[in-house]
């Protein structure tokens, strides 16, 4: 077994794995993040190769779509959960199972034979429920969100899946000078000593930015498919429940659901939120960019 340690957003956790991977091949997103010195640890992950242990003596929660993959949610007895993690699909096969005690401090992932490229949609799936999970209390927040950076400011956009995100960020980063982006799908949103700070993360959907980088929030955006291009600044109710359904959470978890809710809270009174009507164009860019930035 090999013991890692990583560095996300300020947080230390740590990976064991087993001799047949190398941290490299298995989870090569996590390079940028390796961290060679001693400090608290926000989690351990142990990870194995084999069978899905048992489930159906344990409580079902629900059956969650996660990006078109199926993730299954049971609690244990003891207060933990355990998270059944397929393949994107339908009907697709099991790719990891993590089990995780209350406060996610400890996580044990079971990873399932098959290809190089399956378990490391398992793992890296595991490994990014434990931190965002186990982050909670600490004024840490994983927000779907595609971010640049500009003047040494980070800028959020938040939309559904397929919305365009990516799309404005790119022409941002085509049309706005001094632009470099800084995570495409799951950035880390953390406050400390009063600021609100975006980091990159080893989560970055299907552009491999993996950047082990921060900055000051400039402003989020909610981004909507729209004839025209308009931007406004949300008042806050409208701001929080447009963030809510952006951030990693659990519902039924109230210690973590009660932590996520306090930290949008405390964001909402640093940080502007702001709604974005746009085309795909270079004007779309132009007008955000003239309303937002800082």
């Amino acid at each position: 077994m090999s013991l890692s340690t990583y560095r996300v957003a300020r947080h230390c956790f740590q990976v064991c794995l087993p001799d047949a991977f190398k941290a490299e091949n298995i989870i090569p997103s996590f390079s940028p993040f390796t961290f060679e010195e001693e400090g608290d640890v926000l989690f351990r992950m142990d990870v194995e190769i084999g069978q899905a242990h048992a489930s159906d003596a344990l409580d079902e929660i629900g059956q969650f779509d996660c990006g078109g993959a199926n993730h299954g949610v049971y609690a244990t007895a003891d207060g933990g959960y355990v998270f059944e993690i397929s393949l994107p699909g339908e009907n697709a096969p099991l790719a990891c199972q993590m089990w995780a005690n209350a406060d996610f401090s400890s996580c044990k992932s079971v990873v399932m034979e098959g290809s190089r490229q399956q378990q490391n949609f398992g793992l890296n799936n595991a490994l990014m429920m434990a931190f965002a999970f186990a982050a909670a209390p600490f004024d840490t927040l994983l927000i779907h969100a595609s971010v640049i950076r500009h003047a040494g400011y980070g800028y959020l956009f938040t939309a559904p899946s397929g919305t365009g995100k990516s799309t404005h960020t790119h022409l941002w980063y085509k049309h706005i000078p001094g632009c470099d982006l800084m995570n495409d799908d799951n950035p880390v949103v953390r406050i400390i000593d009063g600021r609100a700070l975006v980091f990159g993360s080893p989560w970055s959907g299907k552009t491999p930015c993996y950047r082990n980088i921060y900055a000051p929030i400039g402003a989020i955006t909610r981004i909507e498919q729209r004839p025209e291009n308009s931007v406004r600044r949300m008042a806050a109710i409208e701001a929080f429940a447009t963030l809510l359904p952006a951030v990693s959470s659990m519902k039924w978890d109230r210690r973590v659901y009660m932590s996520i809710c306090d930290t949008i809270s405390s964001l909402l009174s640093i940080i502007p939120v702001y709604w974005l009507g746009c085309r795909p164009d270079e004007e779309a860019a132009r007008v955000c960019f003239e309303a937002v930035h800082v």
